[in-house]
């Protein structure tokens, strides 16, 4: 509560410092003064209060639908924006998962070619598609399983095709999760390695890049190997997020790591946490716990070269790009050192 109430009076002082100088009351009195001179005291009273509504509405409506309306023209700020971003810190790769909002599965063709453009023209390259694929629950035997099965191949289809359209053969994707009052089987499992075999059949010429996740079949580390252990397709491998793995309970690095086979990680997802009250909660890269410096050494020891994605699940009462700027410039430091 106290978090929301803090981002929402940050929010409410940046749109006033950014709107009061465009809208400029002091200096447009006159200019309205000598355009009303015309009008009685009244009559400029009821034209103020109009115009003061009409700003309102207008400001209102940005809020809700103003994403969608620069979409509908084709106003591209916000990936113009995360590109400049990635530019002021001379990074080249990104991890692509919403655009203009949706995901981008959910997005057309034509919307995901001018992203790519834009992430072109600024020396961003794609290094991971972020996808939902296989983020549900593990469908029922039968008819309807089955159909709720046939709508993930599309979403699978889908994801190469944009995959593919962002020059990368890599496509983030998940092992099912659990629903509510299931648990582990060894008979659920069976299952689960039986889809993601056949997805990786599918997904011939890509690389399937499950991520560990809390409540998810893989989780942890060891949740990991044990899927290398029953899926040997070349293209499946790991997503590993090692902060993901403490908040499932495993010392993920060294232990959770060290069960794993570093030749079938693909991608890594880096941010940082810490225990409290019982529980686990996200930092700022270097207030927590978890060794970033650590894992990284061991993975470039262990021959890795692949690509690495910050995650801020943490957020600043300051907002998300403050949050995000922070946990980078810190896992910069440690990068440095490296």
């Amino acid at each position: 509560m106290n978090r929301t109430l803090g981002e929402l009076t940050a929010a409410t002082f940046l749109v006033v410092a950014a709107l009061f100088p465009i809208v400029n009351p002091l200096g447009n009195t006159p200019i309205f003064l000598t355009l009303t001179r015309g009008l009685s005291g009244p009559g400029r009273a009821r034209l103020a209060r109009a115009i003061a509504i009409n700003g309102l509405v207008l400001m209102v409506v940005s809020i809700f639908i103003g994403t969608h309306i620069l979409g509908f023209f084709g106003i591209s700020l916000p990936v113009v924006q995360v590109a400049k971003f990635l530019q002021q810190y001379n990074l080249h790769w990104a991890e692509v998962r919403n655009i203009w909002g949706p995901y981008n599965t959910s997005q057309p063709m034509d919307k995901i070619r001018e992203a790519n453009r834009i992430l072109d023209e600024h020396g961003i390259k794609v290094s991971i598609e972020g996808t939902g694929f296989f983020k549900i629950p593990l469908p029922p035997e039968g008819p309807e399983g089955q159909k709720i099965l046939n709508k993930q191949w599309e979403l699978l289809a889908a994801s190469m095709e944009r995959a593919k359209a962002f020059g990368t053969d890599k496509i983030r994707v998940f092992t099912f999760m659990l629903g509510r009052g299931e648990t582990k089987t060894e008979k659920a499992y069976g299952r689960i390695w039986e889809l993601t075999n056949e997805a990786a059949r599918r997904a011939k010429g890509f690389r399937l890049a499950v991520e560990n996740i809390g409540g998810g079949y893989v989780s942890t580390g060891a949740e990991a190997a044990l899927l290398f252990k029953n899926v040997k397709a070349e293209n499946v491998g790991l997503t590993w997020d090692p902060n993901n793995a403490g908040e499932s309970g495993e010392q993920s690095f060294p232990d959770g790591y060290r069960k794993l086979d570093p030749a079938r990680i693909f991608h890594v997802h880096l941010r940082d946490y810490k225990h409290q009250d019982g529980k686990v909660v996200w930092t700022r890269v270097g207030d927590g716990e978890f060794d970033n410096l650590g894992q990284i050494r061991a993975m470039l020891k262990d021959g890795y070269k692949g690509t690495f994605t910050l995650e801020t699940h943490w957020r600043d009462p300051k907002g998300k790009m403050y949050s995000s700027e922070q946990s980078l410039k810190s896992l910069l430091d440690v990068v440095a050192k490296v």
